[in-house]
């Protein structure tokens, strides 16, 4: 299956992975009834979009009451007035935050250059957060959200909603046990393609009524609205200033379960063999290599794992390797000394040559449902497995990956703990930017 699941299907998942845990009373309703003291005071940071599917999945949880709702198009987070007829609406989410002081959770699903402002304030008020992939847009905000979450011993999670289902955690099982050996190597893919070769539109068009749009510019510099979707609502992750490209947009989702099977710590190394971005966008066609510390899943002192996205496509070994199972749009194949792993995004592993694994017995894994598992660690019952501990270093590796595509060519040597390149300090300028005259965030800016 090499499709997203439908949101029903993603619930009833998480209600089958909690009978199966044991700890169904705790999210179903109907057994157990919600008292107050127990109940977790959410808000939503977006209210179409993602943002939607995120609320929408939060609030079936029993244990949540939605008080706050926040779009800087306030007629969108109006419109969950009849589902949620006791919230409060606001268009910005500063005035959310210092109005609803008794929240306990926010989702941030917001446009990527607004994930860390809004995440950071709200966990300096000790608030619980689910922000959407990638975790923010730079490298500095990334490490600065994961260091204060570990610090303040605060319950997070990335929304990277196909972690915490079977099909990912059968492939992270299968590699770690060694049913195909150390991996040499793994290729990952994406056909999405969120670039653009052209230069920005030359003029300026009306904000549409209703539309804040400085509180949409938010810590991005001020510049003119352009309509027909160039910014918003549609094609933002184009923008170098606003989003991150076809890898920051995929790369969380299909280098976890990669990141995660290897036990991967931060690269080594990072080229690009794809084009520059121009002065507005980023470029269509990635090929990212990344060199990584070998780790006791690999084969040898290092390991390879190389995106590609848009037209690009693994070599033509990979392929053979794959011999007539065709490649799905987007996923990964994993090379073992014992065999090969398929991982389409979305859907169950396949182990290659299909006649080597033909008596092979797949192993049962858990399987669960993000957004539960999030809300139960802020009720104290367990730990979100896509916490900022995990999330963090994941976004940071994909997004090392977009500072190398303004250096093609250039393999570019990575020291993590100094934040910072050993080998080309011009690149280092692309780790952090500079927010905007009053919109600072302490911590950030």
């Amino acid at each position: 299956m090499n499709k997203m699941f439908s949101r029903r299907e993603f619930l009833r998942r998480g209600v089958l992975a909690a009978v199966a845990a044991g700890t169904a009373p705790a999210f179903i309703p109907a057994l157990r009834a919600v008292p107050p003291s127990g109940t977790l005071l959410h808000a939503s940071i977006g209210a179409s979009g993602m943002a939607a599917s995120d609320l929408q999945q939060i609030a079936r949880h029993p244990f949540v009451k939605v008080v706050a709702i926040a779009d800087v198009e306030i007629a969108k987070a109006e419109q969950w007035k009849e589902r949620f007829p006791e919230a409060r609406f606001y268009q910005d989410w500063r005035q959310l935050l210092a109005k609803e002081k008794a929240l306990d959770t926010l989702n941030v699903s917001t446009p990527d250059h607004m994930h860390a402002p809004i995440a950071m304030s709200a966990m300096q008020l000790s608030k619980s957060v689910y922000v959407q992939k990638p975790l923010a847009h730079d490298i500095y905000e990334t490490r600065k959200l994961t260091e204060f979450a570990r610090a303040r011993k605060l319950v997070t999670q990335m929304g990277i909603q196909i972690h915490s289902l079977e099909e990912y955690q059968l492939a992270v099982r299968l590699v770690r046990d060694g049913v195909i050996g150390k991996i040499k190597a793994v290729h990952t893919w994406s056909n999405k393609d969120w670039g653009d070769p052209k230069p920005k539109p030359d003029r300026q068009d009306p904000v549409p009524p209703g539309l804040d749009w400085d509180g949409w510019l938010g810590v991005a510099a001020a510049r003119p609205f352009i309509g027909e979707g160039y910014y918003h609502p549609g094609n933002w992750r184009r923008s170098l200033d606003f989003g991150t490209g076809t890898f920051g947009d995929m790369g969380c989702h299909i280098y976890d379960p990669v990141f995660n099977a290897l036990a991967l710590t931060a690269p080594l190394t990072v080229r690009s063999e794809g084009a520059a971005p121009n002065p507005w966008h980023w470029a269509s066609n990635a090929v990212i290599h990344y060199t990584f510390p070998g780790t006791p899943y690999t084969d040898g002192d290092t390991v390879k794992v190389t995106w590609y996205d848009g037209n690009q496509k693994p070599p033509p070994e990979v392929g053979a390797l794959l011999g007539e199972v065709k490649r799905p749009g987007q996923g990964s194949v994993f090379i073992g000394t014992k065999g090969i792993m398929l991982l389409p995004h979305v859907g169950k592993p396949r182990l290659l040559p299909e006649a080597q694994f033909a008596d092979f017995k797949m192993p049962t894994v858990a399987n669960g449902n993000h957004y539960t598992l999030f809300l139960e660690g802020v009720r104290d019952n367990g730990k979100p497995t896509a916490n900022f501990d995990y999330s963090g270093p994941l976004t940071e590796t994909v997004l090392l990956g977009g500072v190398a595509s303004r250096f093609p060519q250039t393999t570019l040597a990575w020291n993590s703990a100094r934040l910072r390149f050993t080998n080309l300090s011009a690149a280092d300028k692309f780790l952090r930017r500079k927010y905007r005259r009053g919109w600072e965030v302490k911590g950030l800016s």
